[in-house]
């Protein structure tokens, strides 16, 4: 595959990222660099495709997937899936330059979303290319997802993936998000993580009752109440597995009462949970249920989830086997354009990778350029590992796909 991997131009890899980089799109906001993504697909020739993506209940989105597909030329060969998200969260305050530069510096290309996951989009859009270019034939299809809103509360791009169908044909996934970065363990590039935690996220009411701020004890503070709750829920027992590690609990936001001298009566808890394999959604409730039920408080409390635009909408655990023929394919891809063996880990976090590879039930790896300070001031992407992904990428798919 040494003629593939040469297709990959290093300088015209980091001018598409810095192009990538230099427009804003934070999720719900994506709209210019959906149509980027499209027009440069176009422009080479590689017949991109718009994919409405809709949200009407909860978010009112509107907005576009691009998609395109390279086609096999035998039926029986695996389909791949590559995707990438094109959002970035909201530009954060305190950068010292401009947050959307994409300056170079030390091997080193800054902005929002830069790492996260700017390197890893264009590392596969100049990868999917070379591999239309490629003078081989391959046996199987390759399908190039660039999607919306990742970064956003519901993963709506890749959920729409799998609402129309569009996942059903793929046998394997890739996407490129930075792995080592958010690993469970300690992992430097070239990488490949096999599995991540999944999550639920807890919608709490706690109900007092209210009274007189001056007599409290005639009343039930529902945000005393609720403190008890967040407290007891951060220190339940949580699930474990060897290879994605142990779960855990976080209360992220709790909102009650007023400035008003009343005993509050109603207080509100939003509680992180990561979860590993064999924790379902039964299974979280109950817990919570069951530690809540144990502080016998004099509150009534609801506990369920936080709304989601169906039931299945939710980032299950999962878990790639590593004799997989993607997961050597991608070994023997790297150890090609590196000259070493990737380390193997499994990510701590959720992403779109949750829903291709629990709820598509999808072989799914996790391989991007590395880099710091995602989600923060000073968020940058190593330029040669954005370059080296697309070379394994190119290598990788081509072998896992076959080629005539």
């Amino acid at each position: 595959m040494t003629a593939i991997d040469d297709a990959i131009d290093p300088t015209e890899t980091i001018d598409l990222l810095q192009e990538l980089v230099r427009i804003e799109s934070p999720y719900f906001e994506e709209d210019e660099i959906v149509d980027f993504v499209y027009e440069w697909l176009a422009d080479n020739g590689l017949d991109p495709e718009y994919h409405p993506v809709s949200e009407p209940e909860l978010t009112g989105y509107e907005g576009n997937n691009v998609i395109a597909r390279l086609e096999g030329s035998d039926p029986d060969a695996p389909t791949l899936l590559l995707n990438a998200h094109v959002d970035t969260v909201q530009l954060v305050d305190g950068w010292d330059e401009d947050p959307l530069s994409g300056r170079l510096e030390n091997g080193k290309c800054y902005g929002q979303g830069a790492c996260d996951m700017k390197g890893g989009l264009a590392a596969a859009m100049v990868a999917f290319r070379a591999l239309a270019e490629a003078d081989v034939d391959l046996r199987g299809d390759v399908l190039f997802t660039a999607v919306v809103d990742e970064e956003g509360p519901y993963g709506l791009g890749t959920n729409q993936l799998l609402r129309d169908g569009l996942t059903d044909d793929c046998d394997a996934a890739i996407v490129t998000e930075p792995g080592p970065i958010l690993a469970q363990s300690n992992l430097e590039n070239p990488a490949l993580l096999l599995g991540a935690r999944g999550r639920f996220l807890y919608e709490i009411t706690v109900h007092g009752r209210a009274a007189h701020g001056s007599k409290p004890e005639t009343g039930t503070n529902a945000v005393v109440d609720a403190g008890k709750v967040a407290t007891a829920l951060s220190e339940m027992d949580v699930g474990s597995h060897p290879k994605l590690g142990a779960g855990s609990v976080c209360p992220l936001l709790i909102e009650g009462g007023s400035e008003t001298l009343s005993v509050p009566d109603e207080c509100r808890l939003l509680v992180d949970r990561h979860v590993v394999l064999g924790e379902g959604p039964e299974d979280v409730l109950e817990d919570a249920r069951t530690v809540v039920d144990d502080l016998e408080l004099d509150s009534e409390v609801e506990i369920g989830f936080r709304d989601a635009p169906a039931s299945d909408v939710y980032c299950g655990p999962y878990l790639t086997d590593e004799d997989h023929p993607l997961v050597r394919s991608l070994e023997a891809g790297t150890e090609s354009v590196t000259g070493t063996s990737p380390a193997i880990g499994y990510f701590s976090s959720i992403g779109d990778f949750n829903y291709l590879g629990h709820r598509a039930d999808l072989p799914t790896v996790i391989i991007g350029p590395d880099g710091e300070n995602i989600h923060g001031t000073g968020e940058f992407v190593y330029t040669d590992e954005v370059v080296d992904v697309a070379r394994i990428l190119v290598s990788s798919v081509a072998e896992f796909v076959g080629t005539a």
